[in-house]
């Protein structure tokens, strides 16, 4: 019997899901919340899905597991160290059969306590495993953060994470075709490699913190803090109890310039999706300013559940991409997209608002003259190892909000990070909180190390 196996990538959360099948039959692994990909490659290759797998319950995205079950009834499986409201649970030794195929579940927890791992064997082949779905185990050049059960567990959780990897997926041989949840950009973790595959003998050999050993790893992750989003913590209600149903991708609903002068005084969040020197140039007041690249990862700092979410964009391109990353956020909150772009905004003589901007070359210049409290957005890694602007101050993007006491009023604000993107958004937050005198710098550190101006350590 023929195998199937289809990767299916989802952009901005750097998520892998995962189809495979034979004899007439198939298993989604990690689903995503827009389930019509896996029915149609299903229906294409004459397969029913039967099964659906959750390695582990998610923090970054919607799972699709519900989703995608209500609409083709299939079974629901995941580990058995967490009570789901949905789905059944399973434990190693456990298997699962599809035509040639076999799946046999690990339980490899580390990352969360009910996480699993699914090793493949095509019995038609060989009896010995030939892949296996790791979730957010282990990654290519990476291991999955360990901190989500706080403090006083980070060592406890480092040593099941390590021993999940070393005694249960590296046992299983040297050339097994790893196939992790996430890749490079997940906020699942710090420094995934950019690698299409890999296999349980590549990591063995080039895996840094496998490299590292066990006690190295421990102490790393004893003493490190990542970055904990706000949404997680919906992410983490609606992985375990199941979200809303979907029943196919909503209509994005396009909105008249008189929509939306009805929608801001009802508190509504513009996400103003358009480059920064676009949103410099002028943008809808109180914009927040959110380029395409950056939603999946910033949209769950700077915009709630409850308000009602207006697109601004100056073409409207593509905004089904832009819509689906809401929808795997669990942002189902989407009043429409401002029909006509921003050009039919300032074309209906409505009121705007500027956030100025400057080169590398005028900041320079402006710190001769003048003592501006310059800030820099950019995570504390990149502070650390990069370097920074000579007299910055730092706060991380996402902590903006919840740290506006340490950002005067008082005096003019210049803000930049890695390119401009992050130092828009941030200029744009403030300015939701009466920020009135901030200039965000274009190029940011990049611009700035291109220069060959002074660096601070």
């Amino acid at each position: 019997m023929a195998m199937l196996f289809e990767r299916i990538v989802s952009e901005g959360i750097s998520h892998f899901s995962y189809l495979i099948g034979s004899g007439g039959q198939a298993a989604v692994i990690d689903p995503r919340r827009d389930a019509e990909i896996y029915l149609d490659i299903a229906q294409r290759n004459d397969l029913v899905i039967t099964h659906i797998f959750e390695t582990h319950r998610n923090e970054d995205y919607v799972i699709g597991s519900p989703e995608l079950a209500s609409r083709c009834g299939a079974e629901i499986y995941h580990g058995a160290a967490m009570a789901f409201s949905y789905g059944k649970p399973v434990s190693e030794g456990d298997t699962f059969s599809f035509g040639s195929l076999e799946l046999a579940v690990l339980d490899t927890p580390g990352h969360t306590e009910e996480s699993i791992s699914l090793v493949l064997t095509d019995k038609e082949v060989s009896s010995e495993p030939y892949m296996v779905f790791c979730g957010d185990t282990l990654f290519s050049g990476d291991i999955a953060r360990t901190d989500f059960f706080g403090q006083e567990r980070k060592r406890e959780m480092a040593e099941k994470i390590f021993h999940s990897i070393s005694t249960k997926i590296l046992s299983l041989g040297e050339g097994i075709i790893l196939c992790p949840a996430h890749g490079a950009g997940s906020v699942c973790g710090g420094e995934i490699a950019d690698h299409p595959f890999t296999t349980t003998g590549y990591e063995k050999l080039t895996n840094r913190w496998l490299l590292a050993g066990e006690d190295a790893f421990v102490r790393a992750r004893e003493d490190e803090s990542p970055y904990v989003p706000p949404y997680f913590e919906r992410m983490e209600q609606y992985n375990k109890e199941g979200a809303p149903f979907l029943h196919g991708m909503p209509k994005l609903r396009p909105l008249s310039v008189s929509d939306i002068n009805t929608l801001i005084p009802a508190g509504c969040q513009i996400m103003d999706i358009r480059s920064p020197t676009s949103f410099g140039a002028g943008h809808i007041p109180g914009s927040i300013s959110l380029w395409r690249e950056g939603i999946s990862a910033f949209v769950g700092w700077a915009f709630d559940y409850q308000r009602p979410i207006v697109i601004v964009d100056d073409f409207n391109l593509s905004l089904d991409t832009v819509h689906r990353q809401l929808i795997r956020l669990g942002y189902d909150n989407i009043a429409g997209y401002l029909a006509g772009g921003f050009p039919l905004w300032t074309k209906a003589a409505q009121e705007i608002h500027t956030l100025p901007t400057c080169s590398v070359q005028q900041l320079r210049e402006r710190l001769e003259t003048e003592s501006p409290f310059l800030l820099d957005v950019r995570d504390i890694r990149n502070w650390n190892t990069v370097g920074h602007i000579p007299g910055a101050h730092h706060r991380y993007v996402g902590e903006l909000s919840s740290h506006l006491n340490e950002i005067p009023r008082d005096k003019s604000l210049v803000i930049y990070c890695d390119a401009g993107y992050k130092g828009s958004l941030a200029a744009s937050i403030l300015a939701r909180h009466n920020y009135r005198d901030t200039t965000n710098v274009l190029g940011g550190m990049t611009a700035w190390k291109r220069a060959g101006f002074s660096i601070g350590r």
